[in-house]
């Protein structure tokens, strides 16, 4: 039997348990032209809550009695597909289930026993591919650059940091709580952090950015966009990659600091990863070198059971979790 989660209503707030429904169904069959891939890893990313919103957004909701959309890696188990073959390891949006039937070339083929198969959820998969493109495409760093990042130890902040690093840049990062600061500056080499949980942010910023900053990386939006805004230097560049202080809430606050993009003539904008989709390959091979050259770490916080699910989403919001948040549906083989 497949495990599926299935979206039975739209959440007001922070998603409830009933939100979703876990469903058996029979492993699906496959035609001509189709492959089953088993799934092994789901990632678990703050974008998914916009997802179950019926709101306009860059990508369509997911409908209610849909599978939950999801990131996810697993291998290909059968196939009648003349491009992919039983064993290949793949990655795609296959959704939080364990069982999925490709139709077309949309699941890439990864690189066997490169590095760990939860890697390509994160570092190698949409968050490390988020940074990559939303630091270097957007950001525009340049070696000497002063970059703040917010949710440092994040699955996508974690990697802002270490690519700025590797980029001569200097790297102030803000995160919850003295384990996860401690992180960012002992294993992943930043130059200081900021603990917005214990410490007055725009007393912090001011000591830890005494010249201002030339690039910041915003993962949170809320009172932490509007303050880093403040220190802005000229021609500096915000990149708004998300917001996940504001996702739960019905009413969304917009930054009071605007006009210090006009002062500092200074740039605001917004991207989404798909919008590099044919460049994806060019970034993963790229960051899969500073892994192997050790300028790279990548962490992976992995939860058990898809019937966990609800818990493990929760972690994404509360901060209960270190780097990249994955669960593990099914044992690898």
């Amino acid at each position: 039997m497949n495990k599926q989660l299935i979206l039975q209503k739209r959440p007001e707030g922070l998603p409830t348990k009933d939100t979703w429904e876990l469903r058996e169904t029979p492993i699906p069959t496959i035609q001509d032209g189709e492959y089953l891939v088993q799934l092994h890893y789901i990632s678990l990313d703050p974008a998914m809550r916009g997802w179950i919103n019926e709101t306009k957004s860059y990508i369509e909701p997911v409908a209610l009695g849909d599978v939950m959309r999801a990131g996810s890696v697993g291998k290909v188990i059968e196939s009648k597909h003349k491009g992919y073959t039983k064993g290949d390891l793949v990655y795609g949006m296959g959704g939080v289930q364990q069982y999925t039937v490709g139709k077309d070339p949309s699941w890439f083929k990864l690189v066997p026993d490169m590095v760990p198969m939860p890697v390509y959820t994160g570092t190698l998969g949409m968050p490390g591919l988020t940074a990559y493109f939303g630091l270097l495409e957007v950001g525009k760093i340049k070696e000497g650059d002063r970059v703040l990042v917010s949710g440092a130890a994040g699955a996508v902040g974690s990697i802002v940091g270490q690519i700025a690093k590797i980029k001569g840049c200097t790297v102030i990062g803000i995160a919850g709580g003295p384990d996860k600061c401690k992180y960012i500056v002992d294993e992943l080499g930043f130059d200081g952090a900021i603990d917005y949980k214990n410490e007055n942010i725009r007393t912090a910023l001011k000591e830890k950015c005494p010249k201002g900053i030339d690039v910041y990386f915003d993962n949170v939006g809320g009172e932490i966009l509007d303050a880093a805004l403040a220190i802005l230097r000229r021609k500096a560049r915000v990149v708004i990659c998300g917001a996940i202080s504001q996702y739960n809430n019905k009413k969304i606050e917009g930054p009071s600091n605007y006009l210090s993009l006009l002062v500092n003539r200074a740039t605001m904008e917004g991207f989404v990863i798909f919008d590099y989709a044919k460049d994806y390959g060019k970034g993963a091979m790229e960051m899969a070198q500073w892994i192997a050259e050790g300028k790279l770490k990548s962490k992976e916080h992995i939860c058990e059971g898809i019937e966990n699910f609800h818990e493990t989403f929760l972690r994404l919001f509360n901060g209960d979790k270190m780097g990249k948040l994955v669960l593990k549906v099914i044992e690898e083989a």
